[in-house]
């Protein structure tokens, strides 16, 4: 589960202010203390934001504190689910603190991952396993289906919609 004093201290760790990470993420100095106070849990699209901010993976927060084995059994991966979303994120990665995270995403029927387009550092790919996933990238619009893949740089502002009737499962690497 989400922690907003972990938030907090790494905040401080790189000698943010609430102002400084306001500034950085575009959100307001009094929802980023509402998170880290934890009043309220962050959308999707405003936890990427924040991470890309700090600098983290998207699965900081969820880490376990050490794991030296780089190996990850089936049925152990970590999941991820913040509270007002209806998307599961797999963790597939085994490095916490490496340059590459990997997830596999389950988006229900009818879904965003994020209620508007965001941006930030690093580049993304996806391969669909499973359903289908309108992908939103600047002005485009790109719709896949299942064994079709996508990269793109993070920088351009995204957003992933599942306008199925059924689970899209997907593949996602994100570098940082």
């Amino acid at each position: 589960m989400f922690n907003g004093a972990e938030l907090r201290e790494l905040r401080k760790e790189k000698q943010l202010t609430l102002q400084n990470l306001a500034d950085q993420t575009g959100l307001s100095v009094s929802l980023l203390s509402q998170i880290e106070r934890g009043l309220v849990d962050p959308t999707v699209g405003t936890f990427w934001k924040i991470c890309s901010a700090l600098e983290v993976p998207f699965h900081h927060f969820f880490r376990p504190q050490s794991n030296p084995d780089p190996l990850i059994r089936k049925g152990m991966h970590k999941l991820i689910q913040l509270k007002n979303s209806k998307t599961k994120y797999h963790v597939l990665t085994p490095l916490q603190e490496g340059r590459i995270e990997f997830l596999l995403i389950e988006i229900e029927p009818g879904q965003a991952l994020e209620q508007e387009q965001i941006s930030h550092s690093g580049e993304e790919c996806g391969y669909i396993l499973q359903g289908e996933l309108k992908v939103l990238l600047g002005e485009r619009e790109y719709h896949l289906y299942e064994g079709d893949s996508i990269g793109f740089n993070s920088t351009s502002p995204h957003r992933f919609i599942n306008p199925g009737t059924a689970v899209t499962r997907a593949i996602w690497a994100r570098a940082t």
